[in-house]
Formats: C-alpha cells, sequence, structure tokens
C-alpha cells in the first residue's frame, strides 16, 4: 500500500505499520447479565500501539501519557464533565507549558454506540490540529474496530473525517467539529480510516 510521505499524512506509516502486531489487553469485567463490559482503548497514532482497559479513566490515562488521571468513568459522563473538556482541551498548548510531548495530545475518541456509548477508542498524535483546511493526520483503523464508529468526540483543535476505505479511500463525511452522537447513516459502521484537520 503506498502511503504519504508529506508532514499532514506521515503517521499513516507507522500505524499501518503496526496494525499487524497490534498490542491489545482487552478487560475481562462482565457487566450485568453477563454481557461483556464496555472495553475502552487507546491508541498511539505514531507508534500504533494500542492498550485496552476496562474503563474509560484508565484509558484516559493512558491517552494523555498520565496528564489526566481523573477523568470520568464514562464517557458519557466525560461529554457532561467541564472540567474534563477543559483539561483535555488545554493538552498540547503552549498554556501547558510542554507542548510537542509525541503521542499524547488526544485528537479524537470515537464510539461503537451512538450516544457516545459502548467501546471507545481514544486517538492520539504528536500535536494539535492546524486548522488550515487541510487533513493533518489519518489514522487507518485496526481491524478489530473497522466498521463500528456510530459517534465522535473531536479534541486537539481537530475536526474528524470518516472514510469507507483505508488510507482515506473513499466518500468522506465530515468534518466532524463538535461531540456528536450519531455519525449519520452515511458512515453509521462503515469507517475504515479517518483524517483529523
Amino acid at each position: 500500500m503506498a502511503i504519504r510521505t508529506t508532514r499532514r499524512t506521515r503517521l499513516a506509516g507507522a500505524a499501518v505499520a503496526v496494525v499487524a502486531g497490534l498490542v491489545c489487553a482487552p478487560s475481562v469485567q462482565t457487566a450485568a447479565a453477563g454481557e461483556p463490559a464496555a472495553r475502552h482503548c487507546a491508541v498511539d497514532a505514531q507508534s500504533g500501539q494500542q492498550r485496552c482497559f476496562g474503563t474509560f479513566t484508565e484509558a484516559v490515562d493512558r491517552a494523555t501519557g498520565g496528564r489526566i488521571t481523573d477523568a470520568p468513568a464514562t464517557p458519557q459522563a466525560a461529554v457532561e464533565s467541564r472540567t474534563f473538556r477543559a483539561q483535555i482541551s488545554r493538552i498540547g498548548t503552549r498554556a501547558e507549558g510542554d507542548a510537542g510531548t509525541a503521542g499524547d495530545v488526544v485528537q479524537g475518541t470515537f464510539f461503537d454506540e451512538e450516544g457516545f456509548s459502548g467501546d471507545s477508542l481514544t486517538i492520539t498524535g504528536p500535536e494539535l490540529c492546524e486548522k488550515d483546511g487541510w487533513i493533518n493526520w489519518q489514522h487507518d483503523l485496526a481491524d478489530d474496530w473497522k466498521n463500528r464508529i456510530s459517534s465522535v468526540q473531536p479534541w486537539a483543535n481537530c475536526s474528524i473525517w470518516l472514510y469507507p476505505e483505508p488510507n482515506l479511500g473513499g466518500d468522506r463525511d465530515g468534518p466532524f467539529d463538535e461531540n456528536t452522537a450519531d455519525v449519520g447513516q452515511m458512515m453509521n459502521d462503515r469507517t475504515q480510516s479517518i483524517g483529523f484537520s
């Protein structure tokens, strides 16, 4: 597969190269009535390393390199928390004082159910999006996340574009500039790659 080599899309090569060796340690917790508990994963788009946890709090801790250790236990609670939204939006900014720490600027969180529920995938990148009209970063989803996304939360000044094929292929949908509880019919359970602009 050909990978673009521009700065704006350099993350694709690393993410695609590591997909086959993806490290994922899903939780074995179960919910009431014997149903599996939601799995919350964090993936570094540069290295492709993915880790999964039993709580959203643990996934955010991992995704932020330990800068946010007290995130709400569920994504639904995080949507309602002004404190959490302020914390996560500040990561990577000059105001934070340590901008540029690779792999822990949260660019977006994705959910396999509408309303920010079910399993979650938090994707981190090296810096904030530039909002310059171009795709700054891209991520091809691992097999366990293809064709599952139903709701999204953009972070790090990013707009999210969803694509039905790997490497930003096919007709895209977006931009999703704010928390979107339902991505709509066009891309619901059809996303295979994500562009951050």
